[in-house]
């Protein structure tokens, strides 16, 4: 009985987070099959998904995805990597913080979508502006969360760790990224979001290739399926992106639990 009782609450809990979006597919759906809003305005699902049959077929949509996906994952791995590495730095040395800290808090101010012409001039158009756009912006919630992190850390923790005799690697690799991996972990996920909201705006301003591209491109011809299409993907993939964030916590964080 317990365990039927077990998977019923089980079901419920996967079934749960899938009731508003078929909710909202539903209500979509209706709304423009009975003309309430016009699809010209608003595509119904069905042309929606029949355009993505279409552009799968023709090859255009894995190509642009693609594209998307090498930008995203190439600035995020560059981003990512200064800013853990910074972070790291800054939060266990004294003389780092006080030597890098103050320049990159006040860099952090800028708007890192403000920088996009003077990126232009300087990369141009290529993949080494987007990649560059998308790194500056991860850079800085994973910079800041290591950082916090690190130096949140309880100093009793430390201190037994010199009474035990570590090593400064052993007590970085034991005490210190452990205990900051929390705060580093949030800082990943914040910057999978930042991620692809940089992407998105530097594809639309100047790209003749991804995602952005191909939503830009279709409002030039005012196909609405296309744009709505290119909205969704970005919807699935930032929730791939928090799911994978998610999944890292729970891996990582287990030991918590005990």
């Amino acid at each position: 009985m317990s365990s039927i009782k077990y998977r019923s609450k089980t079901g419920n809990q996967i079934l749960i987070p899938f009731v508003l979006p078929i909710a909202i597919l539903v209500t979509w759906q209706v709304t423009t099959s009975i003309n309430l809003i016009d699809e010209s305005l608003l595509p119904t699902p069905v042309a929606v998904i029949s355009k993505c049959i279409t552009l799968i077929q023709s090859g255009e949509l894995q190509r642009n995805m693609s594209i998307s996906l090498y930008r995203a994952t190439s600035g995020l791995l560059l981003g990512g990597t200064l800013g853990f590495v910074f972070g790291s730095v800054n939060g266990v040395s004294l003389f780092a913080q006080r030597f890098f800290n103050s320049s990159i808090q006040m860099i952090r101010n800028i708007p890192h979508l403000a920088l996009i012409p003077l990126v232009i001039i300087w990369l141009g158009i290529g993949e080494s502006a987007k990649i560059s756009l998308v790194a500056v912006g991860v850079f800085f919630p994973i910079y800041i969360n290591t950082f916090h992190g690190i130096r949140s850390i309880d100093k009793s923790l430390i201190e037994m760790g010199s009474s035990y005799g570590l090593s400064k690697k052993q007590m970085l690799m034991k005490i210190i990224i452990p205990g900051a991996l929390p705060s580093i972990l949030m800082g990943f996920r914040y910057a999978l979001g930042v991620m692809w909201t940089t992407l998105i705006v530097s594809e639309t301003i100047s790209s003749s290739s991804g995602i952005g591209y191909m939503e830009t491109n279709a409002q030039q011809f005012l196909d609405m399926p296309t744009i709505f299409l290119s909205i969704l993907i970005y919807a699935f993939l930032g929730k791939v992106s928090d799911w994978i964030a998610l999944s890292f916590e729970t891996i990582l964080l287990n030991w918590q639990k005990g």
